[in-house]
């Protein structure tokens, strides 16, 4: 005999639609932005990197780097891991701080993505990448509206999570792994 599954409330249903819509705006609203903004071509400021690009790429690298940090505390978390007992007191504060620093770190690569070189659609990598830097935002903010909304399903919240890990690693295959195989892993 199979159990079933819990079934949702259409109250949690109302929220967890609310969660989704959000995420979904914030994507189309950055990708129809980026899309009919005239893109201005140069960059605001490099922060001491050689250019733009080297700056979005060091950036973005250092972002998916402490996503993996997220992923693994957030496995440790839930008891996940085939190793590490149970989480740490310092286990869930360095879930939250390497996820705000991720963010943080992700702003400027954005903002020049929307800015200075607009949502392009010249082929299927440069496309992917723009997808998935809005996916990404969509995925973020629908994850953070998530964590403060109570009655949820229990699953939301790993899957806005890896939503959110998912969509910034491919923006990261489709535009800094790109760059490190044509450049190489210099800062200049």
């Amino acid at each position: 005999m199979t159990t079933a599954a819990p079934r949702t409330t259409a109250p949690a249903r109302a929220k967890l639609a609310g969660v989704l819509l959000l995420g979904a705006a914030v994507a189309v609203v950055l990708g129809v932005y980026a899309r009919v903004h005239q893109p201005a071509g140069r960059p605001l400021f490099t922060l001491g990197f050689s250019g733009m690009l080297q700056m979005k790429v060091w950036l973005s690298t250092a972002a998916v780097a402490l996503l993996l940090v997220q992923l693994v505390t957030a496995l440790w978390i839930w008891g996940r891991l085939p190793f590490g007992g149970p989480a740490r007191l310092w286990t869930a504060p360095l879930h939250r701080w390497s996820g705000s620093v991720a963010f943080v770190l992700t702003l400027p690569v954005a903002f020049h993505c929307l800015w200075a070189l607009g949502f392009e659609t010249t082929n299927a990598r440069v496309l992917a990448h723009g997808v998935a830097g809005c996916v990404f935002y969509g995925a973020y903010a629908a994850k953070m509206l998530g964590l403060r909304v109570g009655g949820l399903p229990g699953w939301v919240l790993p899957v806005l999570g890896g939503t959110v890990l998912g969509a910034l690693v491919l923006a990261w295959l489709t535009s800094a792994l790109w760059f490190f195989t044509r450049s190489g892993l210099s800062l200049t």
